[in-house]
């Protein structure tokens, strides 16, 4: 049996991160939160089937050096930094944090199967993006209600779950999409060592 892990990671240990399991029937085994990296490097190490998983980590925003409003706004149209020697003054340019890279590449090195994604565009690759703000609470409802609908999580409540939990169901999904259909997947970018996906 196949186990498809998620793990929507937070740029920060005081912000919660989600992790879900989900078996190769559809079926939501494990949803949990976890906020320190020790946790989360716990729960790998001391997991049966890691070598029968494929893994799925999101990329987390970096928050740091968000004094101005013009640094906030111009985040998201900054390039990824895939060039060692790209100037990088204060770290403002950077999008996402490397935390815990050096733990999800040694797993990489031990072989495990384990790729990146980007949540955003995760979500619209597999329709589940909304017209609501991002991580509020009508645009969670939405998530929650499409995942049940739409993909049969029967295991999913109907009272609100938080955001970092239903992220990780989407980082879930998008591990079983690349493990069953690679030829549809995109490959975006290389980012500390492994492959970020949609």
């Amino acid at each position: 049996m196949k186990y498809y892990i998620g793990l929507a990671l937070a740029p920060a240990s005081t912000v919660e991160s989600g992790l879900a399991v989900i078996e190769d029937t559809g079926r939501i085994i494990l949803i949990d939160k976890l906020f320190k990296v020790k946790d989360i490097t716990l729960f790998f190490d001391n997991y049966s089937s890691l070598k029968q998983s494929k893994i799925c980590v999101s990329l987390p925003w970096d928050n740091t050096m968000l004094e101005g409003k013009w640094r906030i706004l111009s985040k998201p149209y900054q390039q990824v930094a895939t060039n060692i020697h790209m100037p990088n003054r204060e770290n403002w340019t950077q999008r996402y944090t490397k935390r815990g890279c050096e733990y999800f590449v040694e797993l990489k090195n031990r072989g495990i199967d384990i790729v990146r994604t980007e949540l955003y565009l995760a979500r619209q690759n597999l329709k589940l993006s909304s017209y609501f703000k991002e991580r509020t609470p009508a645009d969670c409802k939405f998530l929650q209600n499409t995942l049940k609908l739409e993909y049969g999580f029967e295991e999913i409540p109907s009272n609100m779950m938080p955001a970092a939990q239903l992220e990780a169901i989407v980082c879930a999904l998008i591990a079983r999409k690349y493990d069953s259909d690679k030829m549809n997947s995109k490959e975006l970018f290389d980012f500390n060592g492994i492959m970020t996906v949609i």
